[in-house]
């Protein structure tokens, strides 16, 4: 039997809201005083809050049901998935996620702890004892909900945030030397439940017609990927007239260009979108801002503020010799044509894009392991990973590497490429690679590579993706006047990510210079809250 009862989440949304406001409010430099007063003031009602619902009845029924003990001895929920063989020559989502009773069950290792670490490891400040708590007792829609307050992108941070890294790292579980609670894959199995059951309006209490009274305010969010769709989302709520102008056909930004459907379907990022549609959130595609209309433009059709979130769509390379070889091409490129354009999966699509026997990707990031996956799904014999550390110093997720591996990736770590060699038509056809081993740590905490000397290694390869990193697109810091940029083509912010031109936010990858995505989404909230804060003066 479920224990019945609803919480009032659409106040507790307001206050998580009004937090991010005084945050924005106290790290700017002006009436620092008062502004700390505001700050732990309304900090603290926050946090009274929050107690009141952990107090609530039926929470504290659900922790007297099951001793701490009885909890932390259940071992984590395994995530489903498909077999390695079917799915590296498919398209379809690897990760199944969790079943309901799996679900219940994860939910039960969740403490409920009195003062939950796991909020502070999440960029978008989630309720996650809330809405674990909700599966707990079966409410899996008012799960959702909970989820929805704060961030705009559930069904998705479910499946592509580094949970590890951040909510999951903070559980308490850690210090019993556990397994801490798979906060992510929860977050996806309740996201995921709310699409499936349509009854459900994720938005209800949020859109325009649910009683937020509009204040005729135009803004615009130039980029569609996670930061601008967060920044939309949250604008909306506060009755804002948002636009979101996005350079390419689809929107969605590096969700649909970068992260593979095996990963992430595209259905998924579609469901968000409509969401936010719902909201009254306009889109508008095949837009340049910069190119095909410029700000000046857009502020005399009546825009008041702007959020740059164009991210960083610039690749980068190692300038060595043969770079510009036949086949040898960015991860950006390669990925877009597939996952983007349909190249090969599609036959309907009139994209191309090379295909290889022997592929190799050069890093050990998340978009090196999507490159690699990829490149099996249109049939390498052999897709390798080239990486110039060792598998521990590698930033891909734990879990993209054993994905990987298990759909027979190979692994050559501690090698660096230093020449591709051509063919006689100027297709690559071989890569010298040069042997390394590792010194002392660097400014990242990893250890350096350092070359062994004299020692290298020739290998055939008909494609080369090269996915080591990627810099700003330089267009809009180019084509406004008075923006600042650092010397790597970031756009400089204050604290509350604002730029040198007042009206002007910027944040995500455009700022940080590559990032995740719920990162991105952190930026996209914090930008809306102060922008708000602003446009109210």
């Amino acid at each position: 039997m479920f224990i019945g009862g609803k919480s009032r989440l659409v106040k507790v949304g307001f206050f998580f809201f009004c937090k991010m406001i005084i945050i924005s409010l106290i790290l700017s430099k002006r009436n620092t005083k008062i502004k700390k007063i505001l700050y732990f003031c309304t900090l603290k009602k926050i946090n009274q809050k929050y107690m009141e619902d952990r107090t609530a009845a039926w929470r504290e029924e659900l922790r007297k049901a099951m001793k701490p003990k009885e909890r932390t001895d259940i071992p984590r929920a395994k995530m489903n998935e498909l077999d390695a063989k079917y799915r590296a020559r498919c398209y379809e989502e690897v990760n199944q996620g969790l079943t309901e009773e799996q679900a219940l069950q994860e939910a039960k290792r969740c403490l409920d702890c009195g003062n939950p670490t796991c909020i502070e490891g999440c960029p978008v400040s989630i309720k996650i004892p809330d809405f674990i708590k909700n599966i707990e007792r079966g409410e899996f829609l008012e799960a959702a909900k909970v989820l929805k307050l704060t961030s705009a992108l559930p069904a998705v941070c479910g499946r592509v945030c580094p949970q590890e890294k951040q909510c999951e790292e903070k559980c308490i579980h850690h210090k019993m030397k556990k397994e801490p609670v798979a906060i992510g894959y929860l977050e996806r199995f309740a996201a995921d439940y709310s699409i499936r059951h349509s009854g459900l309006d994720q938005n209800k209490g949020f859109r325009q017609n649910d009683g937020i009274k509009s204040n005729g305010i135009k803004v615009a969010a130039i980029g569609s990927g996670p930061a601008g769709l967060a920044f939309a989302g949250d604008m909306a709520k506060l009755g804002y007239d948002v636009t979101v102008f996005e350079a390419l056909h689809e929107i969605g930004g590096v969700l649909k260009y970068g992260i593979p459907e095996f990963r992430l379907p595209n259905e998924i990022v579609d469901v968000e979108i409509r969401n936010l549609e719902k909201m009254g959130v306009k889109f508008e595609t095949n837009c340049i801002v910069g190119k095909t209309i410029s700000f000046d433009e857009l502020k005399a059709e009546g825009f008041a503020g702007f959020f740059v979130a164009s991210g960083a769509g610039l690749p980068r390379f190692m300038n060595i010799k043969g770079e510009n070889l036949i086949g040898v091409m960015s991860a950006n490129e390669y990925l877009t044509r597939i996952n983007l354009m349909g190249a090969v999966r599609d036959k309907d699509s009139d994209t191309p894009v090379l295909r290889g026997k022997n592929v190799a990707i050069i890093g050990g990031g998340n978009t090196a392991m999507d490159g690699v996956r990829t490149a099996l799904r249109m049939g390498a014999e052999r897709a390798i990973i080239v990486y110039r550390r060792s598998e521990e110093e590698m930033p891909a997720r734990v879990e993209e590497i054993k994905h990987a591996k298990e759909e027979g990736v190979e692994f050559m770590n501690l090698h660096n490429p230093i020449e591709y060699i051509g063919d006689e038509k100027g297709r690559v056809k071989q890569m010298i690679l040069q042997k390394m081993e590792l010194g002392e740590p660097d400014a990242s905490g990893r250890r350096s590579p350092v070359e062994i000397p004299g020692a290298t290694e020739t290998i055939d390869v008909d494609v080369v993706v090269v996915a080591v990193g990627v810099s700003p697109n330089p267009l809009i810091s180019q084509s406004v006047k008075g923006l600042e940029t650092s010397k790597w083509g970031t756009i400089v912010v204050n604290d509350d990510l604002q730029t040198a031109i007042p009206t002007i936010f910027a944040g995500g990858d455009i700022v940080r210079g590559g990032a995740t995505v719920i990162l991105a989404m952190g930026d996209g909230r914090k930008a809306a809250a102060a922008m708000d804060t602003k446009l109210k003066k």
